[in-house]
């Protein structure tokens, strides 16, 4: 006699009303244990739930674009065989090295064995299939296809289904790839007609060794790559000279009160004054409206093993130094023991990207979309400066600021750097 449980969706962090992107189930499909049984959405990264039994699907009562919590019910199941412990996390699929031809990378990937951002990168496949508006009729495929479809950037809606009940098969989602490598694609949407990416064997030329990129940079690769691309970046540069405030800084700290401060807290608050000061850049664009945002959630990029992730902290306007430098530390410290919950990485709307300690005159960042601005800091450093009588001795602060050109012009970058500039140069400004 089978058993009729509900499927439910497990521990996702200390967050709630999470998005589904993606329902890939439909009842009476057949679920394998670990399967995706449906797909979350944060800021960084997609979550597969996956399923910890098997069995048939007997009801859905989530949809797509639904929020869900942790314990919701996600449908109902009759099992056919039930996991033993908690819900596995999702992983990667493993993968190996590029195929010698595009023919053999579909195939692989069809087979499971390969992973999208492999063949794409390797210039196998183009970086994202080419995709038609939504199928209205109700696309009959197993979750572990749409899984796959998802990971190679198709649209499965427009894949032709020859199995029973037009069910879409592996052998549909090859042959469909395969049509669409012989048919030029805009790449990421935005009318660049690029060429292949070259095909190099590096190992022709000397000894090679081959890494795994970490999750963190094949989540964020391609949308910094879409950053690049669709905004038009322009970049102002600016110094700061921060010997005062270096100088309080320090005397602050020595007196031992409260968590040490550092100077990017005081980057945060003066970056905060001036998005007061300078609404536009505290802003998203959508379609033809500028979206002004009335309140200060400042992303703070923190290096990890693993690369970038940018913690937010929320609503910056309201803390105080002391309270910014605690929240930084400790988001920083959970995002490099891999910790940090999907909730402390959404809802920015302005990022400072700092390089601290490690050097560098400058950089141009890239936006951080859907924000227009992200500010950019190096090491400071001593330089000689001119008082007007003699070379004086003083800590400068380099800065860049990239823009958005189709929100704000250069002009209104200069001003929104030399608010910041000012109040870094005399903190009192802050009051003002």
């Amino acid at each position: 006699m089978s058993d009729i449980i509900e499927l439910r969706v497990p521990n996702i962090g200390d967050v709630s009303d999470v998005p589904v992107i993606e329902m890939p189930l439909i009842v009476g499909d057949h679920i394998d244990l670990d399967d995706t049984v449906l797909v979350l959405e944060s800021d960084k990264a997609t979550l597969d739930v996956p399923a910890t039994s098997s069995g048939k699907l007997l009801e859905v009562l989530i949809r797509e674009g639904d929020t869900v919590s942790e314990g919701d019910i996600i449908g109902r199941v009759e099992v056919t065989g039930k996991s033993e412990g908690p819900a596995p996390e999702a992983s990667s699929v493993q993968i190996p090295s590029p195929a010698a031809n595009p023919t053999e990378a579909v195939e692989r990937a069809a087979a499971g064995t390969v992973d999208a951002g492999q063949a794409s990168t390797s210039g196998i496949l183009p970086s994202r299939l080419p995709e038609g508006p939504q199928s209205k009729h109700m696309v009959h495929a197993s979750p572990s296809l749409r899984k796959l479809a998802r990971e190679l950037g198709l649209d499965i809606s427009q894949v032709t289904g020859t199995g029973p009940k037009s069910r879409i098969t592996r052998e549909d989602v090859t042959a469909h790839i395969k049509k669409a490598l012989q048919t030029p694609t805009l790449a990421a949407g935005f009318g660049l007609d690029l060429p292949a990416w070259p095909d190099v064997d590096p190992a022709k030329f000397g000894p090679v060794s081959r890494t795994k990129l970490s999750r963190i940079a094949r989540i964020s690769g391609p949308s910094l790559a879409r950053n690049a691309i669709a905004i038009p970046h322009v970049t102002n540069f600016e110094n700061a000279d921060v010997t005062d405030l270096e100088s309080f800084r320090k005397s602050v700290n020595s007196e031992g009160k409260g968590a040490k401060l550092t100077l990017l807290a005081f980057v945060v608050k003066a970056v905060v004054a001036a998005l007061k000061a300078h609404p536009k850049f505290n802003a998203s664009l959508d379609g033809e409206d500028l979206v002004l945002k009335e309140y200060f959630n400042i992303g703070v990029a923190a290096d990890t093993p693993d690369g970038l992730v940018v913690p937010v902290i929320k609503a910056a306007d309201q803390k105080s130094l002391r309270d910014i430098a605690v929240e930084m530390a400790d988001l920083a410290a959970d995002a490099r023991d891999g910790r940090i919950k999907p909730a402390d990485m959404q809802g920015g709307s302005f990022t400072i990207s700092s390089l601290g300690g490690i050097g560098g005159t400058n950089f141009t960042p890239i936006i951080n979309a859907p924000e227009v601005a992200i500010l950019g800091m190096v090491r400071s450093s001593m330089q000689p400066v001119w008082d007007g009588s003699a070379f004086q001795p003083r800590l400068i602060q380099p800065m860049s600021l990239s823009w958005d050109h189709r929100v704000v012009d250069g002009v209104a970058a200069a001003r929104f750097l030399q608010t910041v500039q000012s109040i870094l140069q005399d903190f009192r400004r802050i009051s003002l």
